[in-house]
């Protein structure tokens, strides 16, 4: 019986997002700092209009490193995540990548359910800082600001 595994099924997670973090809630521990570094090989450059013009994106001040983002809510609905930050930090790059790739093109209001500490059952305590955590925690708060504030919604709070 796996703790870790329990608590993973139990978080109400979109389907791909939930599949990434059951791979990392069983994978070894020297697979999951490779695994990190794999996902941020995945995050794409700034489209040019965000490249051309940054004050488009939000910072997150929490992160140790400079980290941008922008999010974009189409008109059907659907999230699209812009991230911009240096290569040369490789953690919250492949936090980067995984969040875009589990939750880009996921309807808004499914995005905003993800809870913001969804990473605390994948075990990546044992590859990533505390500090480096927090970063995590204040990168969806900052999507799920940037979400309310493209429907036009007031959320007070840590989004």
């Amino acid at each position: 019986m796996n703790p870790e595994l329990d608590q993973v099924n139990r978080m109400p997670l979109p389907e791909k997002l939930q599949k990434v973090v059951q791979r990392f809630a069983t994978a070894p521990r020297e697979l999951k700092g490779q695994a990190l570094l794999q996902y941020a090989k995945k995050v794409p450059p700034l489209p040019q209009e965000y490249a051309d013009d940054p004050n488009r994106l939000a910072r997150v001040h929490e992160c140790q490193s400079p980290f941008f983002l922008a999010v974009n809510v189409g008109d059907d609905g659907r999230v699209q995540l812009f991230f911009d930050c240096p290569p040369e930090t490789p953690t919250v790059r492949g936090f980067a990548g995984i969040i875009r790739e589990a939750l880009e093109g996921e309807h808004y209001s499914v995005v905003l359910d993800v809870p913001t500490t969804f990473y605390s059952s994948m075990g990546l305590e044992e590859v990533v800082s505390p500090m480096r955590l927090r970063g995590m925690r204040a990168i969806m708060a900052a999507i799920r600001r940037g979400i309310r504030k493209e429907i036009g919604e007031n959320g007070g709070g840590e989004a």
